[in-house]
């Protein structure tokens, strides 16, 4: 029986049933920390096959931790107040009642609860009934209890236990409210919430014709909660900041983020709540389908959206960035979970964001409608009950057997383990001479000790055009094939793309015949090729170059068509690449910066202009780009950085309105920029006018990090030696920002050797308020500065006199690695600067 942290009150067990059972004694209750168990040990014998009952009393403790059942403070309508919650997944609710706490050991739940008549208590079901009890004392409770729950795991009970008020609506019989503090629900923050609740709950239930099980959902905004949000069945719980919209902002970015939490904890109503993965193993089952779902029903009730950018942008492309031979594979083995293993360390990008990769090739090649109708019968099979990959792949092999539209290379389970049961992913070479194509895993070139490389094999669907018409797909199934339709002809006009519109999980790499080709083909025509196609084509070539495949004059021989682009999420990938933003000090101290000025200067004026005339004229016609409130920032940011006059004088204008009239809102999408530059082209009177509104009481947490972050944009030494002092004062010490001060200040161009220096003056007192957390911050900022041991020793001297023995080792190794990623990078600002020379003019 699993049990953490709970003193036992006794034991009872009674049993054979169903006869009056006598009690079978209790010989000793002991707990075991290690495992998180509780063993009974009993004296009489039990009899096999026969049922008993074990009554088991137990208490616990009530922390503010956001694990198990937790308090939690708040202030509503500014009064303070307190709430009681519970977040049981993966292994908590053993710390709130002692149980089988197995995702596959399924039981019903009678649920009561025991509080003060002013508060309102929740759970998974609807009560059934409220009713009053005098404690010995007198005092008066309310007591609420709970229908029984269907058969479901222990990690979706939930509890709250608060004073919130609530909206509701009632859609298909599913009566859904939703709860939050008092002041939120009066001003209407929740109502775009409810309104979208509904509609994704019909929309989800059509889809996987299964309709959903209960009689009612409430979902609670909850103050402080460690997740963005969780799934338990009926009673959903999120962080406030996930359910609340302003009916005044007017930006669909927020909205959309609503959205996709909300649409994410609906679709675990099926996947995860109906249907439980079988051990942790396979919690990609859970989230991986789950998180492909929530951008499907995101699109349903926000069809402006753009799916497939949005998807690639968000999901695909963040985890081909992280997914190495390092990190583990998708599903793992039961007995490696099953060990030693952190069951929470399993909720990170792999399971969510690799298992959602592989769900949309899943769809793309099987086609949407064999996909559900697969899905619809694996959830009607296990409702109730639990599953593992293999079963999935069953049922998906069954719709694929009684078809005969679709023909698969291999069978499903053989395809869909290639990509599951493996670490990492495929890189597919194409040879156009010959229609060659290799795969091997992609691996980093650059730090692969001698060994061979892993004989990995993946089955790898491969949709493709040929000069801009769509092909029918192909499929490679071993280490290399040839295929005679991709073979070109002499003419420079005829050219392949492989994996148009990223409906697999790989990248490419193509010769340098076609990659000419495709260049050319984006200097004339670029949309020719899809926008998400235009945005892998180029990233891949950036994680070719950083990986050792391809030179980086291959990567930014892609980019001069880039006047003629207008997606702002293929902008923004590039400047992350070229102008990435930890290093934008670093590169203004290379021959690398005026080049790249007039080179990317060039390139930005029209995409630039489109945006800042709606900046200048209509702001508000920006409302639905989702990619401009995402990524509007980092264009203008770079603009300005290069020096783009246009760029510094809209910030001085905008800036200058704002100290004009202090109730003027500087457009929300550039806000950043527009306050940094405009204390750097600025001067006393521009910085001394961001520190007052700074220390308004008045201004918000985001408005306070965005000044936090321009006043140490400010051009004049004096002014950041200011800054810095101020930062001991105690002024700033309500919110522990002088961290940040220095941090800012120390990765600006004219910052670093200042702030360094006032670091090593004012040690002693920085040291007692924040430690060795805050030394190693600095030094990864000033790591970032150092090119020579001279530097090294400097920063050594310092570190030695400051640190514990055992930590100068690790700072030692930390500054040689940090050293030789600056050589390298300088060796790659060499190559770049000499491309762009050459190329610079064209």
């Amino acid at each position: 029986l699993h049990s953490a942290g709970l003193r036992s009150r006794g034991a009872a067990v009674r049993g054979p049933l169903p006869g009056p059972g006598a009690a079978v004694e209790v010989a000793g209750l002991r707990l075991e920390e290690k495992d998180e168990v509780a063993v009974l040990e009993l004296r009489g014998r039990m009899r096999a096959g026969s049922q008993y009952v074990l009554q088991l009393g137990f208490q616990g403790l009530l922390e503010e931790d956001l694990v198990g059942l937790f308090l939690t403070r708040y202030t509503d309508r500014g009064r303070s107040s307190m709430l009681i919650a519970s977040q049981m997944e993966p292994t908590y609710a053993r710390r709130v009642y002692p149980c089988f706490d197995e995702p596959a050991m399924k039981a019903t739940f009678n649920i009561r609860i025991v509080h003060d008549p002013s508060f309102v208590a929740l759970s998974n079901m609807p009560a059934i009934d409220v009713s009053e009890m005098k404690d010995e004392n007198g005092s008066l409770w309310t007591v609420t209890t709970f229908n029984t729950s269907l058969k479901m795991s222990t990690y979706l009970t939930a509890f709250v236990v608060c004073g919130f008020d609530y909206v509701t609506r009632t859609e298909r019989g599913n009566e859904i409210r939703i709860w939050a503090r008092k002041e939120a629900i009066g001003n209407g923050y929740l109502d775009y919430a409810l309104n979208i609740t509904g509609p994704i709950f019909s929309f989800l239930e059509d889809v996987f014709n299964v309709s959903y099980p209960l009689p009612k959902t409430d979902l609670v905004a909850l103050p402080v909660f460690g997740a963005g949000g969780m799934e338990n069945w009926g009673l959903m719980t999120f962080q406030e900041s996930s359910l609340i919209y302003l009916p005044s902002d007017k930006f669909t970015s927020r909205k959309a983020m609503i959205t996709l939490i909300v649409s994410h904890e609906l679709g675990h109503q099926w996947f995860g709540n109906l249907v439980t993965m079988n051990w942790w193993n396979d919690l990609w089952l859970n989230e991986g389908l789950t998180s492909y779902f929530e951008y499907v029903g995101a699109i349903f009730v926000d069809p402006k959206l753009s799916l497939d950018k949005i998807f690639y942008d968000h999901v695909v492309q963040p985890v081909l960035r992280e997914d190495n031979e390092i990190v583990r594979s998708l599903s793992e083995s039961e007995d490696k979970i099953k060990g030693s293993f952190s069951l929470t360390s399993l909720f990170d990008s792999i399971t969510y964001n690799k298992g959602a990769s592989i769900t949309w090739m899943l769809s793309g090649f099987l086609t949407e409608k064999l996909f559900i109708r697969a899905l619809s019968s694996y959830l009607k099979e296990f409702s109730f009950s639990n599953a593992n990959q293999d079963d999935l792949w069953t049922h998906i092999q069954m719709v694929i057997d009684a078809q005969d539209e679709v023909q698969l290379p291999a069978s499903v389970k053989q395809i869909m383990d290639s990509w599951t049961c493996q670490n990492g992913f495929p890189v597919l070479t194409l040879n156009l001479t010959t229609g060659t194509i290799r795969q091997e895993q992609f691996l980093n070139k650059k730090n692969r000790r001698s060994t061979d490389p892993n004989n990995n094999t993946w089955i790898i669907p491969i949709s493709w055009m040929r000069n801009g018409s769509s092909q029918p797909l192909m499929w490679l199934d071993k280490n290399s094939k040839v295929f005679p339709e991709m073979q070109v002809l002499e003419s420079e006009y005829d050219w392949i793309l492989l994996n148009v519109n990223l409906s697999g999980y790989y990248r490419v790499n193509y010769d340098q015949l076609n990659l000419k080709r495709l260049a050319h083909v984006l200097e004339n025509d670029p949309k020719t090729i899809p926008a998400v196609s235009r945005f892998q084509l180029i990233d891949d070539a950036f994680a070719l170059t950083q990986f050792g495949y391809v030179q980086i004059e291959t990567a930014l021989e892609l980019t001069k068509y880039l006047a003629k682009e207008d997606e702002l999420f293929i902008w923004n990938m590039v400047l992350l690449n070229l102008v990435p933003e930890n290093l934008e000090s670093t590169l203004k101290n290379y021959k690398v910066y005026p080049l790249l000025k007039k080179y990317l200067l060039k390139r930005m004026l029209p995409i630039y202009h489109y945006y800042a005339g709606f900046i200048h004229k209509n702001v508000a016609a920006l409302e639905d780009d989702y990619f401009a409130q995402a990524y509007l920032e980092k264009l203008f940011a770079t603009a300005c950085w290069l020096g783009l006059q246009d760029c510094l004088d809209l910030s001085s204008e905008l800036y200058a309105k704002w100290m004009d009239n202090p109730e003027y809102k500087i457009p929300f999408l550039i806000r950043g920029t527009v306050c940094c530059y405009g204390v750097a082209v600025g001067s006393d009177k521009e910085w001394n006018f961001a520190w007052e509104m700074y220390t308004h009481t008045d201004s918000t947490e985001d408005d306070k990090d965005i000044l936090l972050s321009a006043m140490s944009c400010a051009k004049e030494s004096w002014l950041l030696y200011r800054y810095l002092q101020y930062g001991l004062g105690d002024t700033l010490f309500s919110s522990n920002c002088t961290s940040t001060v220095i941090l800012n200040v120390m990765a600006k161009d004219i910052g670093h050797r200042m702030a360094w220096e006032f670091v090593t003056e004012n040690w002693p007192l920085l040291s007692e308020r924040y430690g060795q957390e805050l030394l190693h911050d600095v030094l990864k900022v000033m790591g970032r500065f150092v090119n020579t041991d001279v530097q090294i020793q400097e920063l050594q001297v310092f570190y030695n006199a400051t640190l514990e023995e055992d930590e100068r080792q690790a700072t030692t190794l930390l500054l040689e690695s940090t050293k030789s990623e600056n050589i390298e990078r300088r060796k790659l600002l060499i190559k770049v600067a000499s491309w762009l020379e050459k190329n610079v003019d064209d």
